[in-house]
């Protein structure tokens, strides 16, 4: 059966990548672009994000499945396709944001499918968790992150706006109050990385993990490829340098991007039995791997076997599937140390 998709973002980075992959494993649907600009074709839609008059053409054009690749800081797209009960999927939002717009909805009456995707990668860590089988005491998440990847304007801007902020990190189902890049851990991470001292970093799945599928204890620590880029900003932190700088200066020193590398990230996973280590590589770096989540959902939306309600994208999925789907992708490699 045919629908029809817009990308509200589509000619970002990760929505350019959504849009490719989406249309080479579905052929069949409608894919249409939304942009602030008006774009070449019949295709493009004019749609911005903070201008909800721009939205009319949703509707004029049958949109069945809203996927939100660009930040919608006042949720004026969650609550029109609430609304209009229209299929809304959103991969970006930063945990602050994130809670917000899942206690919004929550006050809503519901009669579409609304999925919150905004965890590391597009959402598939709590996915990847619940491949394990015994009761979950803990997870831990180390994020690698190469300055030489690409990277969107989004996640730069959060880190520039909160890195600052203190944050929450859980421990016996209760938030502990940490900033980014202090408590620093060495973690030998996977695919040849090795030893790296990581620090604390901010992710939806801090949240998600504990206050969702109510994990005790949950953890999420980052490094950069470069290992004085990771003690500098440690040492700016400990400093408190990053108290004195401006925004714009926040925003310089976050938003480099490179040509691209690959993207690895580890999740050790404790029981009351056993553990278990998921490590995962993605080759073609953040965007494809964040794009191909995002496809991932979509697709399972589609199939119309779910309920009209609220998600977290990893409630899409059935874990084993969802393992099996990212293994399949070419540039995609998972390890498992049990």
């Amino acid at each position: 059966m045919q629908s029809n998709i817009v990308i509200i973002g589509g000619t970002g980075m990760v929505g350019k990548t959504i849009a490719r992959i989406f249309k080479s494993r579905n052929p069949q649907q409608q894919v249409f672009i939304g942009s602030r600009k008006a774009g070449k074709t019949e295709k493009d839609l004019v749609i911005d994000v903070t201008d909800p008059k721009t939205f009319q053409t949703i509707l004029d054009h049958h949109i069945d499945l809203i996927i939100l690749s660009v930040n919608d800081k006042e949720d004026y797209i969650l609550r029109f396709a609430i609304e209009n009960n229209i299929d809304y999927l959103d991969i970006t939002k930063p945990t602050p944001d994130l809670v917000r717009a899942y206690e919004l909805a929550k006050s809503q009456k519901i009669n579409s499918k609304i999925v919150f995707s905004s965890g590391w990668m597009g959402g598939i860590v709590g996915g990847l968790v619940n491949t394990f089988s015994d009761q979950i005491k803990e997870v831990s998440l180390f994020v690698y992150y190469s300055v030489k990847d690409l990277a969107g304007e989004s996640s730069a801007h959060f880190m520039a706006e909160n890195v600052a902020k203190p944050f929450s990190m859980y421990k016996n189902n209760k938030p502990v109050s940490v900033k980014h890049f202090l408590n620093s851990e060495v973690f030998e991470y996977s695919f040849g990385i090795g030893k790296r001292t990581a620090y604390n970093f901010d992710v939806p799945d801090l949240y998600i993990l504990n206050q969702i599928e109510r994990v005790p204890d949950v953890t999420v620590k980052m490094t950069y490829n470069s290992k004085f880029i990771t003690w500098l900003l440690g040492a700016f932190q400990s400093l408190r340098i990053f108290n004195i700088l401006s925004l714009k200066e926040r925003k310089m020193i976050f938003g480099s991007s490179g040509k691209g590398d690959q993207s690895v990230f580890d999740i050790v996973i404790t029981g009351h039995k056993n553990s278990k280590t998921i490590s995962l590589k993605s080759a073609k770096g953040q965007a494809e791997l964040t794009a191909l989540s995002a496809v991932l959902h979509a697709e399972e939306m589609l199939k119309n076997r779910l309920d009209h309600r609220i998600y977290f994208s990893h409630q899409l999925h059935h874990p084993n599937k969802l393992l099996d789907a990212l293994n399949a992708y070419e540039s995609i490699t998972i390890q498992t140390i049990e």
